[in-house]
């Protein structure tokens, strides 16, 4: 068996690779399935459609079910814009802290993960190890759904799917989930003194931002459910977050281009969401055709991640709660692919080390007692496979 590399030392390599989510993760994959093979264990790919990005994932152990997944994406935020005291592909530690793009979300775990493989593989495994690294989690969790199908496929089906995405390591059971919209409003162009003859895509389209408006107005009035009570805020939150259109002052504006997202606690069905937001579209485009009839709106669906509901009794809470110590109520309203994995039929819950509020930051960093713990934690639950179920 070959010499294994620390964890720090993965991180490092991990971090290296400027694996932002406009850009390939390819080189990366590459590495991952290498270091793999150097232990004798095979990796799987799954392509995205361009063939530029890959999710890939393994097997580690005897070929039954029962297993726990280690779970973790591969793509980062862009640093464009920030400003960086070090350079944010590089793992620089400091003051105590290990700074790069990805240590804390979520290269950090990612690197704990692939530190498991050869403990696993000296350990006499009763139910398999399975590690899960996704693509394109930072732009709406749109890799992890195939990965997880060809899982589901391919190997023996684990009991736990465990999210790494960063808890300070505690054991996170509940997660809001979101649902998004590319909006499209094409107006009609005429001289601003005769409006009256034209559409004004951003005036009409401030009538759809008005629905975001009247959405959060009903949902706070309501009392909140049992299943939102936890999240902080205790109900769902609809948004939009930036918005381009027009041409000129005085010229009625021929486009209007947003987006609108709605941030779903447990228990709420998306649909009932877009329902509303397509009647209201219906009622503003009509407006819009009866001036002009190539006026009009598209709305374009652009991701759509299930909320992670608490499991009574569930394996992967229990699992966690054993390997951490950690017997809190916690729920996140930030998302991951951990619905995913549960609506895949896996008990899933969310633990990994960094903080949060570190996630997207320039000089993102993980503090190196938590990267410790979260080593200290992974191993506890790998010992767990050397019993049978």
């Amino acid at each position: 068996m070959p010499n294994s590399l620390t964890p720090r030392e993965i991180l490092e390599t991990l971090v290296a690779f400027p694996t932002v989510s406009r850009d390939s993760n390819l080189a990366l994959v590459d590495w991952v399935e290498g270091y793999l093979a150097d232990f004798g264990v095979t990796a799987h790919r799954v392509y995205d459609q361009t063939g530029r990005k890959a999710a890939i994932y393994a097997h580690i152990g005897p070929q039954v079910e029962g297993g726990i997944i280690l779970s973790g994406h591969t793509d980062v935020v862009p640093v464009d814009g920030q400003e960086w005291d070090t350079d944010p592909f590089a793992v620089t530690e400091r003051d105590g802290r290990l700074y790069g793009r990805g240590t804390c979300d979520m290269k950090g775990f990612n690197a704990l993960a692939l530190a498991m493989v050869p403990y696993a593989l000296s350990l006499d495994l009763k139910r398999p190890l399975q590690i899960a690294l996704s693509y394109d989690e930072e732009i709406g969790c749109v890799g992890a759904p195939h990965m997880i199908a060809d899982m589901v496929d391919r190997l023996p089906k684990a009991a736990i799917a465990l999210i790494g995405e960063p808890t300070n390591m505690q054991v996170v059971t509940g997660q809001k989930g979101s649902v998004g919209w590319q909006v499209h409003v094409r107006g009609h162009e005429v001289h601003s003194s005769m409006m009256h003859e034209g559409v004004s895509a951003i005036l009409e389209g401030a009538h759809l931002l008005s629905w975001v408006n009247d959405t959060n107005d009903r949902i706070r009035a309501q009392t909140p459910s049992v299943l939102a009570a936890p999240f902080d805020p205790p109900f769902s939150t609809a948004h939009t977050g930036t918005i381009t259109g027009g041409t000129a002052h005085n010229i009625t504006a021929k486009d209007c281009r947003f987006g609108i997202d709605v941030r779903l606690v447990p228990g709420e069905d998306a649909a009932s969401y877009e329902a509303s937001l397509r009647a209201r579209v219906a009622q503003v485009e009509a407006r819009m055709k009866a001036i002009h009839p190539d006026a009009g709106i598209t709305l374009a669906p652009q991701f759509d991640v299930p909320p992670l509901a608490p499991e009574h009794n569930g394996r992967a809470e229990q699992i966690m709660r054993q390997a951490t110590g950690d017997n809190g109520t916690h729920a996140v309203s930030y998302g991951t692919e951990a619905g995913q994995f549960q609506n895949a039929g896996y008990s899933a819950v969310i633990c990994g080390p960094g903080d949060i509020a570190q996630a997207h930051q320039p000089n993102e960093y993980i503090e190196p007692a938590q990267f410790t713990r979260g080593e200290q934690v992974l191993r506890t639950v790998v010992d767990m496979l050397t019993v049978s179920p």
